[in-house]
């Protein structure tokens, strides 16, 4: 796991909380002290559960189920979308779409209406629609890019669910628990941690911090998506010894062959000289 440094923490602004005015009482366990008015999140607990959720994260990445990272702030779209793609994880930063989990069939149709206007175009039966056809096509094209073009390659529901503010994706949350998808979230003091199944007690509206805790997350995962490879090659190697020594028998039954092949000629032909002979003994007689 990733070596976490309180002081990296601290640099990353990821203890400032929300105004204590605003705060959610669920919060209190994670909350160390307030400052001016703000509450200051205890660092120690969140090093401890960003550990705990990089080795759940690196479990499910080894196992070969996808995370959905899911983040529609302005501060964290690009920061979420840079991590996914790192980690070659799908990812939300526009609109969550409605039913996205919980309609997880029909977003699918969607996505394959993406790869057959592709097709369309590839194979020249775009060219032969109107000047209008055409442009609602592409309208319809750059729509669904823009809102799924990032979970092309999900074609099933997703091992867990990575989230950043988890008040914003408050639709993400419900959709994940209704179908009992493990929820990984960075939560600030002014939300409610309950529906959490990995809480990261942190600063969700700070780039800073965002990006900080994520890059935690993500080599967590990258860890993960390594042993899944390792495992993969060990397995392949004994399948590979076998099918080599299958060859090397195979090699040798074929020289063996060859080297019987003229003996038994040789015993074919002596054969062959042998039975007139015997058949005029036999006339003589």
């Amino acid at each position: 796991m990733a070596n976490i440094e309180i002081k990296d923490l601290i640099d990353s602004g990821v203890h400032f909380g929300h105004l204590t005015r605003k705060w959610n009482p669920n919060m209190a366990p994670y909350i160390y002290t307030e400052r001016k008015g703000i509450h200051i999140i205890d660092l120690y607990k969140t090093a401890a559960k960003i550990d705990e959720a990089g080795s759940a994260l690196s479990k499910i990445a080894a196992s070969g189920r996808k995370i959905l990272f899911v983040a529609t702030k302005k501060q964290a779209k690009d920061i979420v979308s840079d991590k996914a793609k790192v980690v070659n994880m799908p990812f939300i930063t526009e609109r969550w779409p409605g039913g996205m989990l919980t309609n997880f069939v029909t977003i699918r149709k969607a996505v394959k209406k993406m790869a057959y206007i592709d097709r369309m175009k590839k194979d020249g039966s775009f060219e032969a629609l109107s000047k209008r056809e055409k442009l609602q096509i592409n309208r319809q094209r750059a729509k669904l890019e823009k809102n799924l073009g990032s979970i092309v390659d999900m074609t099933r529901l997703p091992g867990a669910i990575l989230i950043v503010d988890i008040k914003r994706e408050h639709i993400a949350v419900a959709e994940a628990q209704k179908l009992n998808i493990p929820i990984f979230a960075m939560v600030d003091t002014n939300s409610d941690p309950r529906p959490i199944d990995y809480v990261i007690p942190s600063n969700d509206d700070a780039s800073k911090s965002i990006e900080k805790v994520l890059s935690y997350l993500t080599d967590s995962i990258s860890e993960g998506l390594a042993d899944r490879k390792k495992t993969k090659e060990q397995e392949a190697a004994p399948a590979e010894k076998k099918a080599a020594v299958k060859e090397t028998v195979a090699k040798e039954a074929a020289v063996t062959a060859e080297k019987k092949a003229p003996a038994e000629k040789k015993a074919a032909v002596k054969e062959t000289v042998a039975a007139p002979v015997a058949e005029e003994k036999k006339e003589e007689k």
